[in-house]
């Protein structure tokens, strides 16, 4: 939001200077910065008026004007602007003045005709970025006044980004009240007179939903100018709030809402039919808005409607049909309050984004509507004529009070600084909040209705410590009574795993919980997707189920911007859908892509592939390998013929493989990468080490063999060969694989080393014959292995 300096001092003038104002402001909790109106003052630019004009004898599209400029005979100035016209107040360079840009206006001769200034649009004085013509100025502008004392242009705009707490800043009146307590001055405000009622006629207006909509007040005028101008004043101020110039009816309401807080709406009279009515929306409705975009109501919005069908999405924007225009000489002027539930999300779900959503999203003080309505009412009058009519109002004509305890001895607690209790009736005082103390330290204070966020104790306390001034509380060291405890030792930290990847070579990442809903359904098809309320976009309208989408999306990103080799990981919560509750579970997932090595001289690369991802999350996992297995298994998203699941003991803890052909096509993907998958709570326990002595006896190693058919996982033969083994058994790996005609097209031979050893004494041969021949019978029985001779 914006807002000029000098509008601001009108309501509230400190003895102190912007840079000032807005340190003072910043400390307050409230986010801004200062620039100038104008990057550079006009000099020599004064009013001037048309007084004559004729056509140039050698153009067509250029006049010769005679420009009064308040100094003896008028200029003889050469000018192709469509609006110069007899009687016309536009600024005028004169002769050495110099502009905003650095044009410095001399003395010239255009087509054989002398001219000694220039007339000037608003883009010439840096006003605006584009213009159609002269800046036209009021009438009653006196010729030769500088422009810039007649723009008020020595000016300063507040440029300020309001938090959605702080919805009573977002005005002229709301930044005074806060500069006012900050301060500790009084606001002076301004005179603003009601209009006089002079009609009798008016329209019945009903409320439907009392909870969304406490106020709902309007009035007719009619007897409106039709061609009646917006003053300069009041242009300069919206152009300065950064609102273009409509027209004077519709400028009157964006003025008042920027001076008060109050957004309003205007509808032409002689459009509307029967009672105007607050209502939720029925399936189906349509209405098309101001900016000639049509909204199909699905989720029973709330509409301002008469007997004939929706006038307007209620807080957000107005129709098309029932709207001001050039013609109109008779309005119904609307004054209400919303509240912020039934506005948020409106806006996002049609894309209508408006200044008036955006203040009843925050909160509209529900006891400004009546005040106003007089002061638009007035202004409409002062501009454009006519005459006003009495007030319909439905609802309540005062909003209920609000009262929050407060205690001195919770406040001390909680800003480790006592402040003197006379003093934090005089803060709160500045406010608007009153005070009226009970038992012992404590107030009842009531809080004032355009001060939404107030509504719990520590609010005030809040309020209290910023208007005392945070830098006048003392740093203290914090007094607490801690007990620190030991973390157990089998349970590993995050940091810890994901300092495992970090030195395998990968990097983390962070993404959004919200994914596309087409990724989310290449990457996880059979899971149940959540939908978001109000998604900030088509593209991030789920919640994620799992967390490839994300590093799908980092990867790619990196890749357009030649960085094909990719090792990427990031740790989250994904979301799923249980017994109809939402259930959040933390995971680590990583993709793997492009060469397995980066780029060097030493060894030839290759592409990454299955068993490097698998060493990495062999380390991730950080437990003895015995507590886990990979198991070949079908995933939706995985290719069926590399993937596999990963288990700890009999549990399902993730998953691991390259993606499927059909999600490589369906996200136009440049290659299949792989990926991996783990809940983070399943990995996050690890047997804790405990010291043995080494045996002092020797150990002995025997080789097996054996052949058995190619569908039998290898992790079968090693469970099988560390069951059978008995506790001579001490260690069983796999150091070749054989396929080829020696063993036939269906089978294939697996070579396994045993190692046994006994900590008591030293083997037998005896001894290691029995454990081997108990290893193979189990082989032969269970998987139907044959020894490989």
């Amino acid at each position: 939001m914006k807002l000029s300096e000098t509008w601001l001092r009108e309501w509230v003038n400190p003895q102190a200077t912007i840079e000032e104002i807005a340190q003072r402001l910043v400390m307050g909790g409230l986010e801004l910065e200062v620039e100038p109106a104008v990057d550079t003052l006009p000099q020599g630019v004064v009013v001037g008026r048309i007084v004559a004009a004729e056509k140039h004898p050698q153009a067509d599209r250029l006049q010769v004007c005679r420009v009064d400029v308040g100094a003896g005979e008028p200029l003889q100035i050469v000018c192709g602007a469509p609006n110069a016209r007899v009687g016309l107040n536009a600024p005028c360079a004169t002769v050495g003045s110099r502009l905003p840009g650095g044009m410095e206006i001399t003395q010239a001769k255009l087509r054989g005709v002398d001219s000694s200034g220039m007339l000037c649009s608003a883009k010439e004085l840096a006003l605006s970025d584009k213009s159609d013509g002269l800046l036209e100025l009021d009438a009653t502008a006196r010729p030769g006044q500088p422009i810039g004392d007649y723009l008020r242009l020595d000016d300063h705009i507040l440029n300020l980004e309001i938090t959605p707490n702080r919805g009573d800043c977002l005005s002229v009146l709301g930044l005074a009240r806060d500069v006012a307590a900050l301060f500790g001055v009084n606001m002076k405000r301004p005179n603003l007179p009601p209009a006089v009622v002079v009609g009798d006629r008016t329209i019945k207006v009903e409320i439907e939903d009392a909870e969304t909509c406490p106020t709902y007040t309007g009035r007719i005028i009619s007897k409106l100018n039709a061609k009646a101008r917006t003053p300069d004043w009041m242009r300069e101020r919206l152009r300065r709030s950064g609102l273009r110039c409509i027209h004077p009816l519709v400028d009157v309401t964006n003025y008042v809402m920027l001076e008060l807080g109050q957004p309003l709406h205007a509808f032409d009279r002689e459009k509307l039919s029967g009672t105007i009515r607050v209502r939720r929306a029925k399936p189906g409705e349509q209405l098309k808005m101001l900016t000639g975009e049509s909204v199909v109501t699905e989720h029973g919005e709330l509409l301002i409607a008469d007997d004939n069908g929706p006038l307007a999405l209620a807080g957000v924007m107005g129709g098309l049909e029932s709207g001001v225009t050039d013609a109109t000489t008779s309005i119904f002027l609307e004054s209400a309050c919303f509240a912020p539930e039934a506005v948020a999300g409106t806006a996002r779900r049609h894309k209508l984004v408006s200044d008036a959503s955006y203040r009843f999203e925050r909160g509209v003080d529900p006891g400004l509507q009546r005040i106003a309505l007089d002061r638009a009412s007035q202004l409409i009058t002062e501009i454009c004529g006519g005459e006003v009519h009495p007030v319909s109002q439905a609802g309540r004509s005062q909003p209920e009070p609000v009262n929050v305890r407060l205690r001195h001895a919770r406040m001390t607690q909680l800003l480790g600084h006592e402040i003197a209790s006379r003093e934090v009736e005089q803060l709160l005082g500045r406010l608007g909040i009153t005070t009226r103390n009970e038992i012992g330290d404590t107030w009842l204070c009531r809080i004032p209705s355009h001060r939404y966020d107030l509504r719990l104790e520590v609010d005030l306390v809040e309020e209290a410590a910023r208007l005392h001034g945070y830098d006048r509380i003392p740093a203290r060291p914090y007094l607490a009574a801690l007990a620190p405890s030991q973390p157990a030792e089998g349970r590993r930290p995050l940091a810890a795993a994901r300092s495992t990847l970090v030195s395998r070579g990968w990097q983390e990442i962070v993404s959004l919980a919200f994914v596309d809903p087409r990724v989310q359904a290449a990457l996880d098809p059979d899971a149940a997707s959540i939908a978001v309320d109000n998604p900030i976009a088509e593209t991030q309208s789920v919640m994620r189920t799992r967390l490839w989408p994300g590093l799908v999306a980092a990867w790619l990103h990196n890749r357009q911007r030649q960085l094909p080799r990719a090792r990427l990981f990031e740790t989250g919560v994904c979301f799923a859908l249980r017994d109809g509750a939402v259930v959040e579970t933390p995971r680590i997932a990583g993709l793997a892509a492009g060469d397995a090595f980066a780029e060097q001289w030493g060894k030839k690369n290759r592409p990454v592939d299955f068993y490097d991802l698998k060493a990495d999350v062999a380390a991730l996992l950080g437990a003895p390998a015995d507590d886990y297995r990979f198991e070949a298994a079908p995933d939706a998203a995985l290719h069926p013929g590399r993937s596999a699941r990963i288990l700890r003991g009999d549990r399902a803890i993730g998953w691991i493989g390259e993606l499927h052909p059909s999600a490589v096509r369906t996200l136009d993907l440049p290659e299949a990468p792989l990926v991996f998958e783990v809940d983070w709570p399943a990995i996050r326990d690890a047997a804790v080490p405990r010291a043995q002595a080494l045996s002092e006896f020797p150990s002995s190693r025997r080789d097996l063999a054996v052949v058995v058919a190619e569908t039998t996982p290898v992790q079968a033969l090693v469970d099988c060969v560390r069951k059978a083994g008995g506790n001579l058994l001490q260690k069983v790996f796999v150091f070749d694989i054989y396929r080829g005609e020696a063993v036939g097209n269906a089978c294939k031979s697996v070579a396994l080393g045993l190692i046994f050893n006994d900590y008591s004494r030293t083997l037998t041969i005896d001894d290691i014959d029995a454990a081997t021949q108990a290893v193979t019978q189990a082989l032969s029985q269970e998987l139907a292995a044959t020894i490989r001779h």
